[in-house]
């Protein structure tokens, strides 16, 4: 079968009903239906980081359960083997389903009134309840008041349910639904803490707080009409702080084993889906770059990255690994902590990190947004539930052992290292003009010499966790970052040249001086050779000859090894007649 007759890979789809009846491929979780029911509570949260499937199985949650749902799109997935189950728990419930991803905005009335909207919607998928003959009038009242939206007029504030009715809205909502139907209701709030997030970024948390607490306390404790609740979200939010009073909750973390492999991808999935479209050979690349999440007991691979990289893999088959999930967030945990790094110990564990190694950290996995600042350790508590770093082997109580997932996640905090270092280096602008005459004369021991104090000012690199070629991308990095503010320098990297790529290749102008350097790392730390190999390599395959055709009189060699934060430095110096 060609490619182009496949199944469509589900890039941003998080419907399940689309996924299931519009020929996309999509990787059976329905078995999270009966892990649900057999270890449910009366309240369920199950935090996992973005873009792991939370808002997808929660879909799949409401078209199984829902009263009218279509009881065939289940048909052949392994839910549908389970048939007293399915006799009798599928359609049997009126299902409230509503997601606050989007309720955020930079003050309180524009987070406030998305909010009124996410809940005006939903109720209107029950019109019915206007004319229902199983309510009272004032109970078909109570209704008309939760489709009151916000429509952006000046009678807005005026026509739109005040914060009374927001409050018991689901409760309210689950009250009639319940007394329509005569069954009890689930209800399904996906991503419960965005509006938190968003309010704590935008100086209006404490009202969001009071509001959400409102909200859910109304609705999930002794709620007789409740049969039970599901939450998703990245964080376990402190009970402090909107579950006060709330003694029927059950939380499923990325520590717990219930429902492990419902969220991500396990590496069956992923070898059956490379295999489905062709790709088995780009196994090891993807395992690398987007597998080592440890839910509980249970190995994962970021189902948003595989599934994007699958499918633009369809278009151009030799594609690199590419980095997805990074978009998807600001990345401001990682930033904190790097910035915060200094010389001291913290250092020395993010230098473990990025070399593959573990940390061992006390985990709150209960914090409030207001507090995720307030000090390092609660800092790490939050990369571990937001997926930056994820569980090596079993946990001791609260203390685990932190590790970098993947080479995705690693090149989000060397971006973020060389950012800093960046930053730094332009600020000495003394040891940058020596740097950079050093290069232009040719003085081998002090280019040596400055780069070495360079090396000083980031991490270093160690030999645990990435290939060869990987490190040398790091100092590559490094040079590019430091020779990048020197004025008249026309400067590229991994410029096509002779009969290969040199890594670095610089022209003067002013002076017609052109300078080539190759970057290696000596893995065996024999440093000299390594730069005899380097510059052979520039001589074998001519990255000279471009500069010599745009007019370069001079031309500098380089030859740079590296190791950890050694460097060995090699030039030979051409003289173009």
């Amino acid at each position: 079968m060609l490619n182009n007759a496949k199944k469509m890979l589900p890039v941003g789809i998080e419907d399940f009903r689309e996924i299931c009846t519009d020929n996309f491929y999509y990787v059976d979780k329905t078995v999270m239906i009966r892990e649900l029911l057999q270890k449910r509570g009366k309240v369920n949260l199950f935090t996992r980081p973005r873009r792991f499937g939370k808002t997808l199985n929660m879909s799949m949650l409401k078209e199984f359960f829902c009263i009218g749902g279509d009881k065939a799109i289940f048909d052949g997935l392994e839910i549908s083997k389970e048939k007293e189950l399915c006799e009798n728990y599928m359609g049997q419930f009126p299902v409230i389903s509503i997601t606050l991803k989007n309720v955020d905005g930079l003050t309180y009335a524009s987070a406030y009134n998305k909010l009124i909207n996410v809940i005006g919607n939903e109720a209107l998928r029950f019109d019915f309840l206007r004319k229902s003959e199983k309510l009272s009038e004032a109970e078909r009242i109570k209704y008309s008041q939760l489709t009151r939206m916000s429509d952006g007029t000046e009678n807005d504030a005026i026509y739109r349910m005040s914060e009374t009715v927001l409050a018991d809205s689901l409760y309210t909502l689950s009250q009639l639904l319940a007394k329509h139907y005569g069954k009890k209701v689930i209800l399904l709030i996906d991503e419960y803490d965005v509006p938190l997030d968003k309010a704590f970024q935008g100086d209006y948390y404490p009202e969001m707080v009071s509001l959400i607490r409102n909200l859910f306390g109304s609705v999930l404790k002794t709620n007789s009409d409740l049969y039970f609740a599901v939450l998703t979200g990245c964080l376990r939010v402190a009970k402090e702080s909107i579950f006060t009073g709330l003694n029927n909750l059950k939380v499923f973390s990325v520590s717990d084993f219930t429902c492990a492999s419902s969220f991500g991808f396990t590496d069956d999935e992923v070898k059956e889906m490379l295999s489905y479209y062709g790709f088995r050979n780009k196994y090891v690349a993807i395992k690398d770059w987007y597998d080592g999440y440890q839910f509980g007991e249970t190995d994962v691979y970021c189902p948003w990255d595989v599934i994007n990289y699958v499918d633009r893999l369809r278009d151009k088959k030799n594609l690199a690994p590419q980095n997805y999930w990074v978009n998807t967030s600001g990345n401001d945990a990682v930033r904190y902590l790097i910035q915060n790094m200094g010389n001291g110990v913290l250092k020395s564990e993010i230098e473990s990190l990025i070399a593959g190694e573990s940390v061992e950290k006390e985990i709150r996995e209960d914090l409030t947004y207001n507090e995720i600042y307030a000090t390092v350790n609660n800092v790490w508590s939050l990369l571990f539930m937001t997926g930056y770093l994820t569980q090596r082997g079993s946990a001791e109580g609260n203390r685990l052992q932190l590790a970098i997932p993947n080479l995705e996640i690693r090149s989000i905090f060397t971006d973020q290292i060389m950012e800093m270092f960046q930053d730094e280096a332009a600020k000495d602008g003394v040891l940058l003009r020596k740097f950079c005459d050093a290069l232009e004369s040719g003085d081998r021991a002090e280019v040596e010499k400055l780069l070495i104090s360079y090396l000083e000012k980031t991490i270093s690199i160690r030999d645990t966790f990435v290939r060869k070629p990987t490190k040398e991308n790091f100092y590559h990095g490094i040079l590019l970052r430091i020779l990048g503010y020197r004025d008249g320098w026309y400067l590229k990297s991994n410029k096509e040249s002779g009969n290969g790529y040199s890594d670095i290749s610089i022209r003067d102008n002013d002076k017609d001086i052109g300078i080539i350097i190759e970057v290696k790392y000596a893995h065996n730390r024999q440093m000299d050779q390594v730069c005899q190999d380097a510059l052979a390599q520039i001589e074998k395959n001519g990255y000279e000859e471009a500069l010599k055709e745009e007019g370069c009189h001079t031309i500098f060699k380089y030859g740079i090894a590296f190791y950890k934060k050694e460097c060995r430095v090699l030039v030979k110096k051409e003289q173009v007649k």
